[in-house]
């Protein structure tokens, strides 16, 4: 059972952004019904800026990290906030929970930067991150070194994950996502453009459309079934993209 049970946002009849995206237009009442939800759409749809006020509304840092992690001293954070976050509303089933990560891929490296800076003072940090700099490792391998490290119990609020991880270490990543829910210790909520990544068993996937927000099938997603079509015959699509 989810520990975030549902999202909920009224019809604000707001003009300006976010509010002006389709998915939020109309208000919207999300429910939660499995520890693993995806968001899926086209860029600028609304994915990131959901994720982003329920991971503030949770008292996580909009750059990365968890209740504990303030980089929003880091000398290179110049200040974001999310206008949508006083606007949704969270229900939790039993009680709201603390614990758990937001991870964004496009700040991972001021997040890293932010880890360097107070293993300075304290290098056993670093402990939490497989011993050493999240710089000095390859980026797939420091995004693991996270996932395997940081995540135990919590949600775990994921932006584009799959952004450094080769097919073999999403797969490795996987493992990791399905050992903690079904323990029945975590929920994951991840925005995502990997067709692996989305045909995780027993998953909910919610499409931020130009109509709107609606659940979705695996199969009916266009990132299933784009990369299908191309990799069933690619030379017809460069015949069409190169002419």
């Amino acid at each position: 059972m989810p520990f975030l049970s549902h999202i909920t946002l009224p019809k604000t009849g707001i003009a300006d952004y976010p509010f002006s995206i389709p998915a939020f237009q109309e208000g919207l009442t999300l429910r939660l019904r499995d520890n693993v939800t995806f968001f899926v759409g086209e860029n600028g749809s609304g994915k990131s800026t959901l994720l982003e006020a329920i991971a503030d509304q949770c008292g996580f840092s909009l750059r990365g990290g968890n209740r504990n992690h303030n980089v929003e001293i880091s000398e290179d954070y110049n200040g974001y906030h999310t206008p949508l976050s006083g606007s949704i509303t969270l229900g939790w089933t039993p009680k709201r929970i603390s614990n758990g990560f937001f991870m964004r891929a496009e700040s991972f490296f001021n997040f890293a930067d932010y880890i360097d800076e107070i293993a300075k003072e304290d290098p056993d940090v670093l402990d939490a991150y497989g011993g050493k700099s999240l710089h000095e490792q390859s980026h797939g391998e420091s995004f693991l070194s996270l996932f395997q490290n940081q995540f135990s119990r919590g949600i775990y609020i994921l932006d584009e994950p799959e952004a450094a991880l080769s097919p073999n270490r999403l797969m490795t990543f996987m493992s990791i996502i399905n050992k903690l829910e079904q323990s029945g210790r975590a929920q994951f909520i991840i925005a995502t453009h990997s067709p692996m990544l989305l045909c995780y068993p027993e998953s909910t996937i919610y499409n931020f459309g130009t109509s709107g927000l609606e659940e979705i099938g695996y199969k009916d997603t266009e990132h299933y079934q784009l990369t299908k079509s191309f990799l069933d015959n690619p030379d017809a699509y460069f015949r069409f993209l190169f002419d």
